[in-house]
């Protein structure tokens, strides 16, 4: 009986305990560089949660192959909490799939926590174009295939799906322009060597605001406030409703008390109003998701566009 108990006492003492978690410092990920939309996600969600991290949590950027460097890492660490990573859910659904040796593949080899924010793309043209309306672009885009260049983030974004998934939809022949991202994109539509440009709420709505650029269609499923005047693609007869979201994932089989201390800590600064004033001075919406539904989500957002990359032949 006496041997029974002391192995017992052993095997509790050899067993990993999350009692005690945190009870180091927390690296927290970010993928792209400093100074971008997720840099600052990370950090202001980091200086959130820093109260129930006391030994600290550490924002690093891991920048390169659009997020995919820093999921790499998240996946490969040991899945004991002390590794978490907040990236856009292209780095996680569609970075894979252009990528076929990235270690990782599906959204079943990590674990989503919550989704912090969210915000859609929209098409802006210049405030002088001749197209008032996105009837009137896309009418100029049949008429004239080819002649429509429109400038993305990039290809295999997010942004630039959304536009491939309107192409499609309008039945239309329009040229996606390649950008490293709004600071080259937004001189390359002033200066008319494009003629739209797919665009975050926040970096268009000064460029519209000062008259500068007009908004012609929301890729979103209601109108956004910030653009009243420019209907969702939905309203004007294309099914396009596809956002870019941010999330928080841990390494797969990290322990349920570990996941809900960090999910606790993320969700208090989600809900909180300064959360909400600061992400919507940046035209971005808050959209707490969580678990199995965030999960449930990234497959739909995996499924959705393995069928828009093998349709323009990003993939096989």
């Amino acid at each position: 009986m006496f041997r029974i108990a002391s192995l017992a006492l052993l095997a509790l003492a050899a067993a990993p305990s999350f009692a005690q978690y945190p009870d180091r410092a927390v690296t927290f990920l970010a993928g792209f560089p400093p100074g971008g939309l997720v840099d600052i996600v990370t950090r202001v969600m980091a200086d959130g949660m820093k109260a129930q991290f006391p030994k600290g949590l550490t924002v690093i950027n891991k920048p390169g192959a659009g997020g995919a460097v820093a999921v790499e890492e998240l996946v490969r660490a040991k899945p004991d909490g002390y590794t978490i990573l907040l990236t856009p859910q292209s780095s996680l659904v569609i970075a894979p799939q252009m990528n076929p040796k990235l270690t990782y593949k599906t959204p079943d080899e990590y674990d989503p926590v919550i989704n912090t924010v969210a915000y859609y793309p929209l098409l802006v043209v210049n405030a002088d174009a001749p197209w008032k309306t996105i009837q009137e672009f896309v009418a100029d885009a049949k008429a004239n295939p080819g002649k429509m260049r429109v400038g993305t983030p990039g290809e295999g974004t997010a942004s630039h799906l959304n536009l491939e998934e309107f192409i499609f939809r309008t039945g239309t022949k329009m040229t996606p322009v390649p950008f490293a991202g709004w600071g080259q994109s937004s001189p390359a539509l002033l200066g008319g060597h494009i003629e739209g440009v797919i665009a975050q709420p926040g970096e268009a709505k000064p460029q519209v605001d000062g008259k500068r650029m007009r908004a012609l269609v929301v890729f979103q499923e209601k109108r956004h406030p910030a653009f009243p005047d420019a209907p969702t693609a939905k309203e004007a007869g294309w099914d396009v409703a596809n956002g870019v979201w941010y999330l928080i994932v841990v390494p797969k089989g990290t322990p349920a008390p570990v996941v809900k201390h960090i999910r606790d800590a993320a969700k208090a600064v989600v809900d909180s109003p300064e959360f909400a004033k600061t992400m919507d001075s940046r035209g971005v919406d808050v959209d707490n998701r969580e678990g199995e539904k965030l999960r449930a989500d990234l497959w739909r957002e995996y499924e959705l566009n393995t069928e828009i990359l093998k349709r323009i032949g990003l993939i096989k």
